[in-house]
């Protein structure tokens, strides 16, 4: 009778960790919504932080862009005092005074009044004025491409927090099917039908999860930190788990992409606008070797007998360039040099995108390949092997433990899918940068939200 009872309560428990195991792999298989894992006490649920609200975030709090939005204005308000000559020279004085009386003198004291302006060689201000409109520009351009950068530093944040909350989901959920599989074991170890060694290598894999998850759990504040010190805002604000938007259909081409780059990317637009600077310099620059013209006018009066003595004058100058070989031409060759420079620099951040973008392009390609490598031959394959592993542990032909290490292979493939998701989203993220414009948005169509949702449901 106590054999029977024995082997009655070892088949219950068995049946019991078939169940269990049963339905933690339908658990795993269930799509979750990574976008809702943030939730408010009341169990009322937050929405998710999606790329557009994350944009309008950098663009309207970030101080780095603040910074370099202002640098461009301040180098914009440089451009009309740079057209314009230098200011005249008013002077007023009192000539010939006697001391200490402070009384002119009959003969020779006089009030004076003149005035001098210095003109500048033809030529001169508009090449002043050109090369400051052009580092003006140029201000402006790198503003913008601070912008791409930060944008690029908050997707980063953005992606890392929804990997690391993905994968947590998962090892969540893994958790839970080990915990399930432990009472499990121990229900049959006690009744003598299980091995203690089971037992122990069950309670090895519980802490190892429960460390797993604390440090993806410490990731994710570390991330959503990152975030909220790239736009300036509090935690509270982007608190809610970050939603992975609709990733565009198809990947342009790599000479698309080229020039796309070259006509709007910032940083390529701002060395440009460098070289039309050094061109204007180098005009100036020429121009140096020919003095500029100063021309002044002054007006005296003194008090005679006869009544009031007026006297005007007129005054013209000019510098001599007597050191012109070691100053003015010196001053040629220094901004030939640094056209060369610029011009160089241009060539090298084009060739530095050129490579970039490739390479960018390739990590999409490459994503996109293994996810669906992962999805239509990889996962279904794992999940294939961790149901014929719960059949044989059925049957008594292998231990419950590579049960385990199935199911726990297909939640490593799991995590993979969300890890490609989050490295597609930062090489969007870094093509935009590279091109200066927009390529993903959550502004989509109602089949292209439909798409998407596949795209996550088939992820989970």
């Amino acid at each position: 009778m106590s054999i029977t009872s024995s082997a009655f309560a070892s088949h219950h428990i068995l049946t019991v960790v078939v169940s269990a195991i049963g339905a933690s792999v339908v658990l795993a298989f269930a799509p979750t919504p990574l976008a809702a894992q943030s939730a408010r006490p009341g169990g009322v649920v937050d929405s998710a932080l999606s790329l557009d609200s994350l944009y309008r975030l950098v663009l309207t709090r970030s101080p780095r862009i603040r910074a370099a939005n202002a640098l461009g204005r301040a180098a914009d308000a440089r451009v009309a005092s740079a057209k314009r000559p230098a200011d005249p020279e008013l002077q007023f004085g009192f000539m010939n005074y006697t001391l200490p009386r402070l009384t002119p003198d009959p003969a020779l004291g006089m009030a004076q009044l003149q005035l001098m302006q210095m003109i500048p060689l033809p030529g001169k201000l508009a090449a002043a004025g050109g090369a400051a409109r052009a580092r003006a520009d140029a201000s402006k351009a790198r503003a913008l491409d601070v912008t791409w950068q930060t944008w690029v530093d908050a997707t980063m944040a953005f992606y890392e927090r929804y990997q690391v909350n993905g994968s947590l989901v998962i090892a969540r959920e893994s958790r839970r099917l080990l915990e399930d599989v432990a009472n499990a074991a121990k229900s049959m170890y006690r009744v003598g039908s299980g091995r203690q060694s089971d037992v122990l290598r069950a309670d090895v894999e519980l802490a190892r999860m429960d460390e797993e998850i604390i440090r993806m759990e410490t990731m994710r504040e570390v991330a959503t930190e990152r975030l909220a010190a790239v736009v300036d805002t509090s935690v509270l604000v982007i608190a809610n788990a970050s939603q992975l938007p609709p990733f565009p259909d198809s990947v342009p081409l790599i000479a698309q992409l080229e020039r796309t780059a070259y006509a709007s990317r910032p940083a390529l637009t701002a060395g440009a606008a460098d070289v039309r600077a050094a061109d204007f310099d180098a005009a100036l620059a020429r121009r140096e070797r020919w003095p500029d013209i100063k021309v002044g006018v002054q007006y005296g009066q003194r008090r005679m007998e006869t009544g009031i003595d007026r006297m005007g004058s007129l005054m013209i100058g000019a510098s001599l360039p007597v050191f012109a070989r070691d100053r003015q031409l010196r001053m040629r060759d220094e901004t030939i040099a640094m056209r060369q420079m610029t011009e160089a620099e241009l060539q090298n951040m084009r060739s530095e995108t050129r490579a970039r973008l490739a390479e960018v392009r390739a990590t999409i390609v490459r994503t996109r390949r293994l996810r669906t490598l992962y999805r239509t031959s990889v996962l279904p394959q794992a999940e294939t092997a961790s149901a014929s592993a719960l059949s044989s542990y059925r049957s008594g032909g292998i231990e419950f433990m590579a049960v385990i290490e199935a199911r726990m292979s297909v939640n490593r493939y799991r995590q993979e899918l969300v890890a490609l998701d989050a490295t597609e989203g930062r090489a969007w993220a870094e093509l935009e940068a590279l091109t200066g414009e927009r390529l993903v948005t959550t502004s989509t169509s109602s089949t292209e939200r439909e798409q998407h949702a596949d795209r996550q449901q088939g992820a989970h």
